[in-house]
């Protein structure tokens, strides 16, 4: 960061850096393209069965949720592999408790998908 830039040139530029994190994600990451179009699908069947304005923020959020913590938990790989890229047990461990963390997100979605879209299909 320079010290002579105005404080909003700085935030465009974090804003910019963050943009193309997000789409490095989003082009490099086999996760995120699978939750991406898991994604669109339950979009789409949002709109299809009509759902609630607090399902629509319940769902928003979770798709968020889920899509971030995988961010994060990628960064993490990144970095582990970036300080020790021969195996080793503790980055190993580091790395399995990183996607444990985007596995629990991802079963409360499911649970949650199921509360919203179960009772429309009964």
């Amino acid at each position: 960061m320079q010290k002579n830039e105005p404080f909003i040139i700085n935030r465009l530029k974090s804003v910019g850096y963050a943009f193309k994190g997000m789409l490095i994600l989003v082009r490099t990451e086999s996760s995120i393209k699978i939750q991406v179009f898991i994604a669109i699908v339950v979009t789409i069947a949002g709109f299809v069965f009509d759902i609630s304005r607090t399902e629509w923020i319940i769902q928003i959020a979770m798709i968020g949720l889920v899509m971030s913590i995988e961010g994060i938990n990628t960064a993490i790989e990144y970095l582990a592999d970036f300080v020790h890229p021969q195996h080793n047990e503790k980055i190993g461990l580091i790395k399995d408790v990183a996607a444990g963390a985007v596995f629990i997100a991802s079963i409360v979605a499911v649970v949650i998908a199921g509360i919203i879209y179960l009772p429309k299909f009964l």
